[in-house]
């Protein structure tokens, strides 16, 4: 029977340098060493368990040809250490599966410990460094097993026999009730010394301890803390620990479509997904993390703001070349497989109000706007001053031409403010009459040439039809207020033309065989965080019922170990793309806080019945500023003004203050320099 297991039926363990994707029959299918973006050892999830794998599971009995999945899997508390049980004939074993907090060299741990009966239990180690594509010289050296090829020496030790067989490492055993058999994996340099023998229980109660004390720290205590704090777990393993960077996720080429094409490398660092993934830590009290990336973002830039790149590498690397890797099938047979990611460089100008919210949001946290960062600010604002109405290829990184995308303009406009509010405040030196008019012209040109009046809604780019999820952000983030009829009118267009019958989101339209907007053929699944967007929409224009139903029915797509990827089939009823996404756990904490905070301060309780919309009028008919919907609940507390800042794009700070609030003095942490 050919093995095509699920991208939900993986579990992530990782280190915060890289990370492996445990499957539920035992299987660690992708492993990639030392690094996040190093070429895998473990290649199984875009081709087959010959590419590269790890298994551990019981030994199959008479006339089948494997044991099936776990009975039952789970993370041990708020951890990052994965249990997997299986209940056999003869009894019941599990296994533990985790990557200590790196101290040394990088390690993969697997505790086999008997529970019932006796298990005949089998180990495969199938190491294939280089994306799947190398066989390594396998040999035994003072009784460890040691896998070499080029630069990469693989380790494994265990105390039981271990054998090779054809390319694989297999060690037959079995456990009984009270018994335990541990194996390491550790990675260092072919050319370096042998790292040391691990002490694999010392490592299970170091690694405990590290997400148990971790985990303390998280701020969020609200009626949805369960899947916050694993979503801040998934996100808090994508971060490099080394330099502060966050991977987007920690997969290549895990497909938007089975079959189709559009498969990427997202093992790097964008500046709008680690900003608003770093939004999303600041909000449940994770300032260490937000230091740590200004730090990252510092270096990545250098002393060349003019030349931004959307992303770079973990180290902050600029050169991040895309290729293809034609020796691999792609998952289910969707290829190419891609490494490297060509959108490098691309111009994205949203990425310029998504760096400076998070400066902001930063400041309002208590982590004090540094001298170092104080002057990229200013350069980044300088930039976008001379760019900001030029056509890029926006937030979906199309491959097609460039336009004058909405939500890029909406986020320039983002910069702009949150410049102006940080100079008011005194915690930026900067002159900003200039940008006082210069967000009054940005804000009149997106409502002018980014808005259809006829059928009431903020569209894709200036003059095009196509609707775009991303405008769903532009009450969230203090564009417009909630109860604005434009806003309420985009709401409902992408509900109408863009929703699933499921009421998930797509970013927006695709045209399958023909290339679309984005320049590619194909379609794709709803995207998870687009979903979120919606939630939020909802709940700030007043519809906590319907907002809070969407919330449960996204947190009902998360696997059984809570993890999202990018995107969700609601026709075959699986995740798509790749596992796990950084921006899907990011909008769940985010959609969590704000439906927690809407409820906190409207006073309606979940569940009370929300009103009907009133009919949305024309354009012509839309005053400048619309009072706020005192008949929706939550609203008079969140619009005082046009320009009203919600701040909920990121951080949900200061979400009833108006345009001409101040922003809080926080008292300065950390002054040091960078």
């Amino acid at each position: 029977m050919t093995r095509l297991p699920r991208i939900e039926q993986y579990g992530l363990i990782g280190d915060m340098q890289t990370s492996a994707h445990v499957c539920d029959d035992g299987s660690i299918d992708w492993l990639c060493l030392p690094r996040f973006d190093s070429p895998a050892i473990f290649a199984g999830l875009l081709g087959t368990q010959k590419n590269g794998s790890w298994q551990i599971a019981p030994a199959p009995h008479a006339e089948q040809s494997d044991t099936g999945p776990v009975a039952e899997r789970r993370y041990l508390g708020d951890s990052l250490v994965l249990e997997s049980v299986w209940r056999t004939p003869t009894g019941s074993v599990r296994v533990l599966d985790f990557m200590p907090p790196r101290d040394g060299a990088p390690q993969v741990i697997r505790i086999v410990e008997g529970v019932t009966g006796e298990v005949p239990m089998v180990s495969a180690l199938r190491p294939r460094p280089g994306y799947g594509s190398v066989s390594p010289w396998i040999h035994e050296v003072g009784g460890r097993m040691v896998a070499e090829a080029g630069a990469d020496a693989l380790w494994l030790d265990t105390g039981v026999r271990q054998v090779e067989k054809d390319g694989v490492i297999v060690s037959e055993f079995a456990v009984a009730a009270g018994q335990s058999a541990a194996f390491v994996l550790s990675w260092c340099p072919s050319h370096a010394a042998a790292p040391d023998v691990p002490d694999p229980e010392a490592a299970l109660g170091e690694t405990l301890a590290f997400w148990q004390d971790w985990t303390q720290g998280c701020t969020y205590d609200g009626p949805f803390r369960e899947p916050v704090v694993r979503s801040s777990i998934a996100l808090k393993a994508m971060t490099y620990a080394p330099s502060g960077g966050i991977v987007a996720a920690p997969t290549t080429s895990l497909p938007e479509e089975i079959g189709g094409e559009r498969q990427w490398d997202y093992r790097f660092t964008w500046l709008r997904d680690a900003s608003t993934t770093l939004a999303a830590l600041l909000g449940i009290g994770k300032r260490q993390e937000a230091k740590a990336w200004r730090r990252w973002l510092l270096r990545a830039v250098a002393g060349d703001p003019e030349n931004l790149q959307i992303m770079y590498g973990i180290g902050g690397e600029r050169d991040l070349p895309e290729r293809e890797l034609p020796w691999l099938p792609g998952y289910e047979g969707s290829g190419p497989v891609r490494v490297g990611n060509g959108a490098a460089d691309q111009l994205q100008l949203d990425v310029y109000g998504e760096v400076i919210e998070t400066f902001y949001l930063a400041h309002q946290s208590g982590v004090a706007h540094c001298a170092d960062t104080a002057v990229l600010h200013r350069r980044l604002i300088e930039q976008l001053v001379q760019r900001w109405q030029e056509p890029d290829e926006g937030i979906w990184e199309i491959r097609g031409v460039r336009r004058h995308f909405v939500h890029s303009k909406v986020m320039a406009w983002v910069a702009v403010d949150r410049t102006i509010r940080l100079a008011e405040a005194g915690a930026l030196d900067m002159d900003v009459e200039d940008l006082v008019e210069l967000r009054e012209t940005i804000h009149d040109e997106v409502c002018t040439q980014g808005f259809d009046p006829e059928r009431n809604t903020f569209t894709q780019s200036y003059g095009s039809k196509e609707l775009d999820a991303a405008t769903l952000l532009i009450p969230r983030v203090g564009f417009l207020p909630p109860d604005d009829q434009r806003v309420i009118g985009t709401v409902e267009a992408v509900r109408r033309e863009l929703s699933t019958p499921d009421g998930l989101v797509r970013r927006y339209p695709t045209i399958g065989d023909h290339a679309g907007v984005d320049g590619l053929r194909g379609d794709e699944g709803a995207f998870i965080l687009c979903s979120f967007w919606l939630v939020d929409a909802l709940a700030l224009t007043g519809e906590l019922d319907e907002a809070h139903a969407l919330f449960e029915r996204l947190l009902a797509l998360r696997n059984d170990l809570g993890l999202l990827a990018e995107e969700y089939d609601p026709v075959q009823r699986r995740q798509l793309g790749n596992f796990p996404q950084a921006f899907s756990h990011m909008g769940l904490i985010q959609s969590a806080r704000l439906l927690d905070l809407l409820r906190t301060q409207s006073s309606v309780r979940v569940g009370s019945s929300s009103p009907r919309r009133n009919p949305p009028r024309t354009a012509e008919a839309q005053p400048e500023t619309t009072p706020a919907a005192t008949h929706r609940p939550g609203l008079s507390a969140l619009n005082a003004g046009r320009h009203d800042e919600s701040a909920f794009h990121g951080e949900l700070v200061n979400a009833s203050a108006s345009r001409t609030s101040p922003v809080a003095r926080t008292a300065p942490e950390d002054v040091r320099p960078g």
